[in-house]
């Protein structure tokens, strides 16, 4: 029984966004020179530049859409002030919580960026999902006043003016929230945070109830002044579905769910890596937008430590390269049982059960 622990990063994948392949890499004499000023290499070093790198594009990411969001938010306040519009001070206080959640954000990837210790072993990644938690109470606390204020509105109207600015701030909310959404979304896939994804898609959502706002105007100037403090319900049950999807992820992410086809494409890689006879469980999880992995696999009994230890080091490339985003893997090799005798009856007793057994 051999287990060969790892406790190298390294991050690519055939479709992540550090991910390569070998076919990946230029030929001829342009491709020899890639490799000799940046040779193609598996070290720990250059995974760790990899995760401190996506940690600096997460924090640039954050600042340009604090940055955008706010400049938003504060343009739609100064038009509510002038108009008194209650379904567009809905969509301003969200803007305004929206744009707060990129301060825990960006918290959580400075300290993700630091070393981990003898206390924390696999470092500080979790810090993203809690600033996910702080993300889900602003957005209960929007969804709250936003309901407060439409109620108080509905019950004691106030006459609604200047629709022309309404609009133009309806508009403008609605196409920076959507410029910050694509922003956020695609720096949250190009380096693998689930969080900056999902606050991207909880910008774009900003943005479609921006364009709620414009059917309260529409309302005013039909002669349905009860229309602006509805439309200002109706932006709070958009954010009350917002939070019950934001809700769902940080639970998934908290208990350590994982997508099952990553696990089927990670046991497949390591099951066709040479020497590797039999995958025999494979579990992994999430740790801020790294993957970590163990997997259990079967080779011959026959071999010797050397040898093993090359198989466990085959199966770990593979993994690697077959899953995004998959930082480190724990591969533990148990000899093949053709003579009848379990190499865990021993401590069977103590074993837990696992994916794949």
């Amino acid at each position: 029984m051999i287990h060969h622990a790892h406790d190298r990063h390294h991050e690519h994948g055939e479709q992540g966004p550090h991910s390569h392949s070998h076919a990946d890499h230029p030929g001829g004499l342009r491709g020899a020179l890639a490799d000799l000023f940046r040779p193609h290499s598996h070290d720990a070093a250059d995974s760790l530049d990899d995760a401190l790198t996506g940690s600096v594009e997460g924090i640039r990411a954050v600042k340009l859409s604090l940055l955008g969001l706010g400049g938003t938010a504060l343009l739609q306040l100064a038009v509510v002030l002038l108009s008194g519009s209650v379904a567009l001070l809905a969509d301003t206080i969200h803007n305004f919580a929206d744009a707060l959640t990129a301060v825990p954000l960006w918290l959580a990837f400075s300290l993700g960026r630091r070393s981990p210790t003898r206390r924390y072993t696999y470092g500080f990644g979790r810090a993203e999902d809690l600033a996910g938690i702080f993300v889900i109470v602003m957005i209960a606390g929007s969804s709250a006043v936003t309901a407060w204020e439409s109620l108080q509105k509905l019950l004691h109207p106030e006459p609604v003016t200047t629709l022309g600015w309404v609009t133009a701030a309806a508009l403008v909310g609605c196409i920076g929230n959507e410029a910050v959404a694509q922003y956020r979304i695609r720096a949250g896939q190009r380096i693998g945070s689930a969080a900056l994804v999902a606050d991207g898609y909880h910008a774009r959502t900003d943005g479609l109830t921006s364009l709620a706002v414009l059917l309260g105007v529409l309302g005013v100037w039909l002669g349905f002044p009860q229309a602006d403090p509805l439309v200002g319900l109706g932006i709070t049950l958009a954010i009350l579905f917002i939070l019950k999807s934001a809700v769902v992820q940080i639970w998934q992410r908290l208990m350590d769910s994982v997508d099952p086809d990553l696990l089927d494409r990670a046991a497949a890689a390591a099951g066709a890596a040479e020497g590797v006879q039999s995958v025999s469980s494979m579990r992994a999880r999430w740790i801020g937008h790294s993957i970590y992995a163990e997997a259990e696999v079967t080779a011959d009994c026959e071999l010797t430590l050397a040898e093993a230890h090359a198989v466990a080091e085959r199966a770990r490339h593979a993994m690697l390269h077959a899953v995004p985003k998959l930082a480190s893997v724990t591969v533990h090799v148990d000899p093949c049982a053709h003579d009848g005798h379990d190499p865990h009856a021993d401590l069977a007793h103590h074993d837990q059960p696992t994916p794949g057994q």
